[in-house]
């Protein structure tokens, strides 16, 4: 048996680790993944080599990085496999109904900062979505609807960027910032919610870290569009919705961009 480490240096919250474990799915040399999201590492037990291992994650553009490969000689306790899939469809359910609940609200208040927020729990439903349909299903049926699913966030993520770009220039729309900071601060302990679930599930202990939560995209998301319904209030101008509506569009096609290499 061999213990491999690496450092992922873009593994910044739950949903990548999920991409992670459906990229390396099928590998039958492997026995045991262990998370570290705050220190970003990754340890693979497993036996043979590690190359296949390596280029997996490296597919992923995630910023892996091989750091050793030691002997184990410990013992690997399997992981629970229907205490795993019972979390994922808790922060599954969660993903998507906020995703409802954003996209709704971000056209009835006509702010791109909640519609690209809801794109994001859209595209982390998708990430724990393919990681409960992943266990049993063949490589090419995964491969085809992780394709599938960074194409239709591609496609949604750029034609709200379009919108973005034609409201700069060509509408004056002030959005409700009433709704984009009272739906926001629910998605942010939503997303809290979720964190907390993932990471005590990995510890014995019933609380987790508080920088855990900060390491994470979506609640650094959620806070930036509460503080662009600030912003909106004070300013009384559309440009911080639409800034943060565009940063987060690009952050949704970094995304989508990362579900199509699960697909290679």
């Amino acid at each position: 048996m061999r213990k491999s480490e690496y450092h992922i240096s873009r593994m910044d919250c739950p949903s990548e680790e999920n991409m992670i474990r459906v990229k390396l799915d099928g590998l039958k040399e492997i026995r045991k993944l262990e998370f570290d999201i705050e220190s970003r590492q990754l340890l693979v037990f497993h036996t043979g080599d590690y190359q296949e291992i390596t280029d997996r994650l490296l597919a992923l553009n995630l910023g892996s990085k091989h750091i050793e490969t030691l002997g184990y000689k410990g013992k690997i306790e399997e992981e629970s496999h229907e205490a795993q899939s019972k979390l994922l469809w808790t922060v599954l359910a969660i993903n998507f109904s906020f995703f409802l609940i954003e996209v709704s609200a971000g056209l009835l208040s006509r702010s791109m900062g909640l519609v690209a927020d809801s794109l994001d729990m859209l595209a982390d439903a998708s990430v724990y979505g393919l990681s409960l349909w992943a266990v049993g299903s063949t490589v090419a049926r995964k491969k085809s609807v992780a394709r599938f699913s960074g194409i239709i966030q591609l496609v949604l993520a750029g034609l709200g960027l379009i919108e973005v770009i034609r409201r700069f220039i060509l509408v004056d729309t002030l959005p409700d910032f009433r709704i984009m900071i009272i739906v926001s601060l629910f998605a942010l302990v939503a997303n809290s919610v979720c964190l907390y679930l993932l990471q005590r599930s990995k510890s014995e202990e019933a609380h987790m870290k508080a920088s855990m939560i900060f390491t994470s995209n979506d609640v650094i998301i959620n806070s930036g569009v509460i503080l662009a319904g600030v912003l909106v209030l004070i300013s009384h101008s559309q440009y911080p919705d639409l800034i943060i509506g565009g940063i987060v569009f690009l952050i949704v096609v970094r995304g989508a961009i990362r579900m199509l290499n699960l697909g290679k």
